[in-house]
């Protein structure tokens, strides 16, 4: 499902800048995911796409620059702050907890208590709520396994990524963030997650899929955003232009798309 040009913009950053000392982590950088898209966003290594991210997503704050929301300016001071705007973020630690269950995995620091004193007062879980609600939400997005009960540490690696995402899309009203979700996959479970963010897409969330993985880009990318030297280099739709290309403007190589 290809996204409208004139889809509408959700998340847009102008002139992000970010200095450790006299590391220039992020140099003016700009930022555009529009509306049910998927936006891969590529980079050499201290291009700076996690400094980028981490400004989108809360966990960093900018020196300067803007980010808006929707078409209104917001200040992250946290990430709870970005996850309360409707943007979750799905880093590589996936933050699952491997000892604890599905479904308490996908209400991580989201507990639903039970209705009347037995909540207020005594603060106990409505642990049926919660089991039946993860269910509906891994159902969904397709996502299989055996009970809802089980440890997330008796799952393969790509089942531990589709609970993180599963979790992420539950929450998310706007945009999700994957920072390399099939880094550490197999062929076969990475064209598992392949499916699972695709059908994040198709549930008209925005998905920035941050990824060295080319041929995963060009499978799964709407339009590409290319990071280099603190800045986007470049911002193009993914039939447009070649991986060579793409990865010439990524390194340097050409400075012209």
């Amino acid at each position: 499902m290809s996204v409208a040009s004139d889809a509408p913009t959700v998340l847009k950053a102008r002139g992000l800048r970010k200095q450790y000392g006299h590391v220039i982590a992020l140099d003016g950088a700009d930022f555009d995911v529009r509306a049910g898209e998927i936006l891969a966003v590529i980079g050499d290594n201290g291009a700076g796409k996690s400094s980028l991210i981490k400004a989108l997503s809360g966990a960093l704050s900018p020196d300067d620059g803007e980010i808006q929301l929707d078409g209104r300016t917001v200040r992250f001071a946290s990430p709870a702050d970005a996850r309360a705007a409707g943007i979750e973020t799905v880093y590589q630690d996936l933050a699952l907890a491997p000892a604890m269950s599905i479904a308490e995995n996908l209400f991580l620091g989201r507990e639903v208590r039970r209705t009347g004193l037995a909540g207020s007062l005594l603060r106990q879980l409505d642990r049926p709520r919660m089991q039946r609600e993860a269910a509906d939400a891994l159902a969904a997005l397709g996502v299989n396994i055996r009970s809802i009960t089980q440890a997330v540490e008796t799952l393969s690696g790509g089942q531990r990524q589709g609970i993180a995402v599963a979790r992420s899309a539950a929450f998310a009203r706007h945009v999700v963030i994957l920072d390399e979700p099939t880094a550490a996959l197999g062929v076969r479970e990475s064209g598992m997650v392949l499916d699972l963010i695709t059908r994040v897409r198709d549930r008209g969330l925005s998905v920035v899929l941050i990824s060295h993985n080319m041929p995963h880009v060009f499978q799964l990318a709407d339009r590409i955003h290319i990071q280099r030297l603190g800045k986007r280099a470049a911002l193009v739709d993914t039939a447009s232009i070649s991986m060579t290309d793409a990865v010439a403007v990524m390194t340097g190589a050409d400075a012209h798309v």
